[in-house]
């Protein structure tokens, strides 16, 4: 295993911190996680400025150090010759922590089947600081294996008015009657670069997009649902458990390549 730390490659599976570190007592990070495509943070599908960006805008609001960017490059094209995807950490101190991990084996069967996903309607799993990437990410930890406890891959997160949010780890894109729909910023959720590069992308192709609230009733008019992130880029659900009430969709058709395109 390696990982980058402070200005430093390490080769183990452990890392020192000081039990005062704030990141350790109360998750006090911001965080990315990126697929670097054939091995370049210059490909424009890794979205490296973006990932860097994001990074400095959480941090200049929290008012924490900011990193020292070259060293998190040198981290960075140190891991990508053995990981494809890279998770940077940035502690209130500006330390950089960098990880990596390979895609998922079952990648390709979950964009090609689907995945069931489960409405999480409780308060217990709402994501703190929605608007940023930070290490203190317990609701959505939680939902998720929630989730798989009770046999699914996916957890879809809801507001206090069980307005659909976005899942546990991407955005939510919704189809119906010619138009794409992805729950609007103002609503409470992360600001994905995944989610960004789709919008500006189907936009340039005169494909409609429309980000709004996704209430309870609405989203049962939809024909096709999928979540997005940097990583998995799409993965459409097979079916949904409303609590309850099952929402299915038919995943076999050509709808799904309209968003698959933007990645080939």
């Amino acid at each position: 295993m390696k990982y980058w730390y402070d200005g430093q490659l390490f080769t183990e599976d452990k890392i020192s911190l000081s039990i005062d570190d704030p990141g350790l007592k109360y998750g006090a990070t911001v965080f990315t996680t990126l697929r670097v495509y054939q091995q370049s943070l210059d490909h424009p599908l890794t979205q490296w400025k973006a990932h860097c960006h994001r990074l400095q805008t959480s941090l200049q609001q929290f008012a924490w150090c900011l990193p020292n960017w070259q060293k998190i490059a040198e981290g960075a094209n140190y891991l990508i010759g053995t990981y494809p995807v890279l998770r940077i950490t940035i502690f209130p101190d500006g330390k950089e922590w960098i990880t990596g991990r390979f895609l998922p084996e079952n990648l390709v069967k979950l964009q090609q089947q689907g995945v069931k996903g489960w409405l999480a309607k409780d308060s217990l799993f709402q994501r703190s600081l929605q608007g940023h990437k930070t290490g203190n990410y317990l609701g959505a930890y939680l939902a998720l294996q929630k989730a798989k406890k009770l046999g699914f891959q996916e957890a879809i997160l809801v507001n206090s008015q069980d307005n659909w949010l976005e899942t546990t780890t991407g955005n939510l894109w919704g189809w119906k009657e010619g138009t794409w729909y992805t729950p609007g910023l103002e609503v409470g959720i992360l600001p994905g670069i995944g989610r960004w590069q789709l919008i500006n992308w189907l936009r340039q192709k005169n494909i409609n997009v429309i980000e709004n609230q996704w209430s309870p009733s609405w989203v049962k008019s939809l024909e096709l649902v999928v979540y997005t992130n940097s990583v998995v880029e799409v993965i459409p659900f097979s079916s949904i458990d409303c609590q309850g009430e099952y929402l299915n969709f038919d995943i076999s058709g050509e709808l799904l390549q309209i968003l698959y395109q933007y990645y080939q």
